[in-house]
C-alpha cells in the first residue's frame, strides 16, 4: 500500500492507499442513476472523487474516517479528480495519522511554551494575568485545534501557530514602532482568537468539518468578548485593561462584513487587524503556491478574492 500525497498526483494516476473522509453523500446523476460524492484528503491537501455505478446497499463512509481507497486520478474541466472503484473502512494496522492530516509545521509543545513564557512576562501585571490565565484554560484545546474549517491554518494546531507566527511578527514591529504598547499588543494577539477554540466543532484529530452552535449564533469575536469580560471580573482586572482588550477582539477584522462591528480605534488593535490579516493571507498564499509548478499561475483561491497567484520562477 503507498503513502497517496494527492496534492503531488497527475492525471491517469493508479491509487491504492488510505485517505481521510472530508464529505461524502450519494447523488443522483442527470440519467438517474446513483453515484457517492466524496471530498477525500491527506496530509498534502484534497480531491474530489466520485464512485459510480454503486454497489447496492453501499454506506456512506462516516466525515473523518480513514478508508482504504482504489482508483485513478482523472480530470473534468480542467481540474484533477479521483474516480473510485471501491473503497473500504481502514483497517487500525493501515492508518498512519500523519499521512493523512494537514498538520502546523512546528511541535506544539514548543510553541504553546513559547506563548505563556511571554504572557508570563509581560511588563504589564494586568495583562500579564490575562493571558496566562486564558492559555492555561485552553492549553489541552490549543495543542490541536484548527484556525478555521477551511480557510487559513485549517490544520491540527494550525489555530496554536497562527497565534505564534502573529505573536513573533508583532515582536519585531515593536522596535520600529516604539510608541506601540508591548503588553497591550502581544496580550492582544494571544487571546484574540482563542474562542474559535468554541466556534468550531474539532475533536482530537484537530480538524474541523463545521461550526458550533456558538459559533453559528455567536462567532468567536462576540463570544470572545463575552469570556473575556468573565475571565477579568474574576481576575479582578481594572475597567481600562478589561476595555482594551476587549476592543481588540471586536475590531480585529476591522469590518462589519467580516464580523467586526467596530474598526480598530487605536494603534495596537489596527495593528493587531494588519497581523491578522497578513498571517492568513501568507498561508493561503503559501497553501496555493505548494502545489503550483514555478512560473504557472495557481487555481483561484477562494480565500483571496477568487484570485490566481503566480508562483515566481527562481532558483
Amino acid at each position: 500500500m503507498e503513502k497517496i500525497n494527492l496534492a503531488y498526483r497527475k492525471k491517469d494516476d493508479m491509487l491504492d492507499g488510505v485517505l481521510l473522509v472530508r464529505t461524502a453523500e450519494i447523488r443522483k446523476s442527470s440519467n438517474g442513476g446513483l453515484y457517492m460524492d466524496l471530498t477525500v484528503m491527506d496530509s498534502t491537501g484534497e480531491m474530489n472523487a466520485k464512485q459510480w455505478n454503486l454497489p447496492d446497499g453501499i454506506a456512506v463512509p462516516a466525515v473523518n474516517s480513514p478508508i482504504r481507497v482504489k482508483g485513478l486520478i482523472t480530470e473534468f474541466n480542467g481540474k484533477l479528480q479521483m474516480r473510485i472503484d471501491k473503497f473500504r473502512a481502514a483497517k487500525e494496522e493501515e492508518i498512519v495519522w500523519g499521512d493523512l492530516l494537514p498538520t502546523a509545521p512546528e511541535e506544539p509543545q514548543k510553541m504553546y511554551a513559547e506563548l505563556i513564557e511571554c504572557a508570563q512576562n509581560l511588563p504589564r501585571e494586568e495583562y500579564a494575568r490575562v493571558a496566562s490565565a486564558l492559555l492555561v484554560e485552553r492549553k489541552e484545546q490549543l495543542m490541536v485545534w484548527p484556525a478555521a474549517v477551511s480557510f487559513h491554518h485549517a490544520e491540527r494546531s494550525g489555530l496554536l501557530y497562527h497565534t505564534v507566527t502573529m505573536l513573533r511578527a508583532a515582536k519585531a514591529l515593536l522596535p520600529v514602532y516604539p510608541d506601540l504598547d508591548p503588553s497591550l499588543l502581544l496580550c492582544g494577539v494571544m487571546i484574540h482568537d482563542l474562542c474559535k477554540i468554541d466556534e468550531l466543532n474539532a475533536g482530537e484529530l484537530g480538524i474541523a468539518s463545521e461550526y458550533t452552535k456558538e459559533g453559528n449564533l455567536l462567532g468567536h469575536i462576540v463570544y470572545g468578548v463575552s469570556h473575556l469580560e468573565d475571565v477579568c471580573r474574576q481576575l479582578e482586572i481594572s475597567d481600562e485593561t478589561r476595555l482594551l482588550l476587549e476592543h481588540m477582539i471586536l475590531s480585529h477584522h476591522e469590518t462589519p462584513e467580516y464580523g467586526s462591528p467596530k474598526p480598530p480605534l487605536f494603534p495596537e488593535a489596527q495593528v493587531l487587524h494588519l497581523l491578522d490579516m497578513m498571517d492568513a493571507r501568507l498561508f493561503a498564499m503559501r497553501e496555493a503556491l505548494l502545489s503550483t509548478p514555478k512560473g504557472t499561475f495557481s487555481d483561484r483561491v477562494r480565500s483571496l478574492d477568487g484570485r490566481k497567484l503566480y508562483h515566481p520562477n527562481l532558483d
